[in-house]
């Protein structure tokens, strides 16, 4: 299946433009709280063509997932029982069962890994809001895996320049699948 490599495209076009770190924030800010499309790919083409920027794209990039992640924290707070419904509908309600689960045995760690992981981050957003998981941790764990995972991308890309470029638009799905699968394995291990 090749979600991973369709998005990349779409993401490759939107960080060419003028526009580009306007993007980068609006795609990462929405992103942690409902929007599918991770920054990552439009992170890893700016990094590329500007390596001495890839710092700038990184923080960009963490700090605005951290505030969507706060956004999707207040919706879980405040309006679970208004989006219950469509999450129930919705491809995302067994992640969310998951994340509920992550919770109940892991709290911080759970912020951390879905951070850091291409598990869908805002579920874990809107689940930490529900479940009322108190905001200093939930906000330290998310810049942590957050930061994390957008500083490694932009430093791989700066260092790796066109050739890592070429690689990552080859093997984007199966990292992006293999890394879903050592997250289950990490999961199961746990339990």
């Amino acid at each position: 299946m090749k979600i991973f490599s369709t998005l990349y495209r779409y993401a490759l076009e939107w960080s060419r433009h003028p526009r580009a770190p306007w993007f980068l924030g609006v795609l990462s800010f929405t992103e942690s709280s409902f929007f599918p499309i991770p920054p990552d790919v439009m992170l890893a083409p700016m990094c590329l063509a500007n390596p001495r920027r890839a710092w700038w794209f990184a923080f960009l990039t963490m700090a605005t997932s951290v505030l969507g992640g706060v956004f999707g924290y207040i919706i879980g707070l405040y309006a679970f029982s208004a989006i219950e419904p469509f999450l129930r509908e919705s491809q995302y309600w067994p992640s969310y069962q998951v994340a509920v689960q992550w919770f109940q045995k892991w709290g911080f760690s759970a912020v951390f890994v879905a951070g850091f992981s291409p598990i869908p981050y805002k579920v874990f957003t809107i689940a930490a809001g529900a479940m009322s998981m108190t905001f200093a941790p939930f906000v330290l764990a998310s810049a942590i895996g957050r930061g994390a995972r957008f500083f490694l991308v932009a430093g791989l890309m700066a260092w790796g320049g066109a050739r890592m470029e070429t690689a990552l638009h080859r093997y984007v799905d199966r990292i992006g699948w293999v890394t879903v699968a050592l997250v289950a394995v990490y999961i199961l291990a746990r339990q």
